[in-house]
């Protein structure tokens, strides 16, 4: 991992974890808005696996720097080759990613201060939240290429309702940020001076639960998704006898009893 914020040749970059344990990714090509390439989608993948295995981990923030958030793949790498098993092999490892992200232990927050098309809107649908300035713009406009944006429609389509996302798809017309949030694309909106103090609050909250809980629940969240609802409430039974024997949610409990605050809870 690289934990310069120096190096700015570097397609990601991984601040300097805090003492809390929350890793902030940076897509770092401003000049091409920050464009999925395929190094920057390398990069991306072998973060994310390395941060798989840390359970000292608690939150993963997702931020770009520059005028956008991500412009979707790199057309002038997908143009120069022109080949079946090529595309393939790229939309295969971007869906990759996005499954990485869904993936991990722990919450997965995009930082949105710019604009967000294609698979770059595809990002912001695959994280497990999304705080965005209120200037940003989201498109998923490969039609207007003559593209359909078939691979962010299957993150798009998974928060977005269901016309909603079909006529963004279709027409590939760009909406708010406002818009976003309405359509549940984002959680929350605020000023660009506003952005930095909302994610950490959004963080501090995470912080503020059992890493256990929120792990388990991550997981079971999107598993039951893609079921039908007496097999998700079957996997959610086993999931949450199995949180409730976990010694946090015991202390949980036992605290809520005894009318204190639980001793893994932060203070103040």
């Amino acid at each position: 991992m690289n934990n310069s914020q120096d190096s700015l040749s570097d397609p990601i970059l991984l601040s300097q974890r805090d003492a809390h344990g929350v890793v902030t990714l940076t897509l770092n090509r401003p000049d091409a808005f920050n464009a999925l390439s395929e190094a920057m989608l390398a990069a991306l993948q072998s973060e994310l696996d390395a941060l798989a295995g840390d359970e000292t981990l608690r939150a993963v923030v997702l931020a770009a720097s520059g005028r956008a958030f991500c412009a979707g793949h790199d057309l002038k790498e997908m143009r120069a080759e022109p080949a079946l098993d090529y595309y393939r092999d790229l939309f295969g490892r971007c869906g990759r990613v996005m499954t990485t992200i869904q993936r991990l232990a722990v919450p997965v927050i995009a930082k949105v201060q710019g604009v967000a098309t294609a698979a770059g809107c595809q990002l912001v649908a695959a994280c497990d939240l999304a705080v965005a300035v209120d200037r940003a713009r989201f498109a998923v406009s490969g039609v207007n290429l003559g593209l359909f944006c078939a691979t962010p429609g299957v993150a798009l389509s998974r928060n977005v309702p269901r016309k909603q996302a079909f006529e963004m798809l279709v027409t590939g017309e760009f909406i708010s940020a406002e818009e976003a949030r309405q359509r549940c694309l984002v959680n929350r909106v605020v000023p660009a001076e506003a952005l930095d103090a909302e994610v950490a609050r959004l963080v501090d909250s995470i912080l503020a639960k059992p890493r256990t809980a929120i792990a388990m629940g991550k997981a079971l969240f999107y598993r039951q998704l893609e079921m039908g609802q007496e097999a998700a409430y079957q996997s959610a039974v086993q999931t949450m006898a199995c949180n409730m024997m976990d010694d946090s949610a015991l202390e949980g409990v036992q605290a809520f009893i005894d009318k204190r605050p639980p001793a893994w809870a932060r203070p103040d």
